[in-house]
């Protein structure tokens, strides 16, 4: 992992646990990841050939140019790195650990920077973990984007988080790459792309409340168990429980 954000999820994810495999999405309070909310998101993943996204963070939504709420998590992957990325929800399932993914994102106009989404794996009530608490984070300089939108991305890498230590991680095989001069050319929207990457040191988020972050989760009409709610002075306490 590589941002500081990326950290701080897997961290917060860790402690509510409290001695169980996997916490529960009904005991992530917003008030505790406020900083990055509005970078962070809800994945289905019942169907991992069809994960969706039942809450997203307005900042990621404004950075894919669309409401992502009830869109196709693999939806703006190129073909080669979905069947990976069903193997890597699959696998964070199956060993009740968060998963580290590298990515490239590419605007239609061929502007690219380096991503990083952690998708921790948590349990809703008494079903089987088949939801994620997800955080994407861009890497690189966002000026190579231009203001445009990124319209896909393809895998680079992944890492699955060990259990007690966040900082290192087990990495996992990437997808095949194409050979020279046809990277990236699989997706129909990228003809000719060219990698440039910013090394500059990735920037902590610091935003505040994302206020229709919050409204879109009051507006879920799944009702938190009693047990779960949280105490406060607003429905965000409620965040998550649908």
């Amino acid at each position: 992992m590589k941002h500081r954000n990326s950290h701080l999820l897997v961290g917060y994810w860790s402690r509510l646990r409290r001695g169980r495999d996997l916490p529960d999405q009904a005991d992530i309070d917003p008030r505790a990841i406020k900083r990055m909310l509005s970078h962070v998101f809800i994945l289905e993943a019942a169907d991992t050939t069809k994960p969706h996204y039942r809450l997203a963070g307005t900042a990621l939504c404004d950075r894919f140019g669309f409401e992502l709420k009830g869109t196709n998590f693999l939806s703006h992957w190129e073909a080669q790195s979905r069947s990976s990325l069903t193997l890597l929800l699959r696998q964070a399932i199956a060993l009740k650990q968060p998963v580290c993914i590298s990515s490239i994102g590419a605007t239609a106009e061929c502007g690219m920077v380096e991503m990083e989404t952690i998708l921790a794996p948590v349990t809703f009530g008494d079903e089987a973990p088949v939801r994620f608490v997800g955080l994407t984070q861009i890497l690189s300089d966002t000026v190579q984007l231009g203001g445009k939108p990124i319209a896909f991305e393809r895998l680079v890498g992944s890492q699955l988080v060990q259990e007690d230590e966040p900082l290192s991680t087990n990495t996992l095989p990437p997808p095949p790459m194409l050979p020279p001069g046809d990277a990236l050319r699989s997706h129909p929207r990228a003809p000719h792309l060219r990698l440039v990457i910013s090394q500059d040191r990735p920037v902590s988020v610091h935003t505040e409340m994302d206020e229709m972050m919050l409204r879109m989760i009051a507006a879920l009409d799944i009702v938190t168990q009693p047990a779960a709610k949280l105490v406060a002075a607003n429905t965000a306490q409620d965040m998550l429980a649908g």
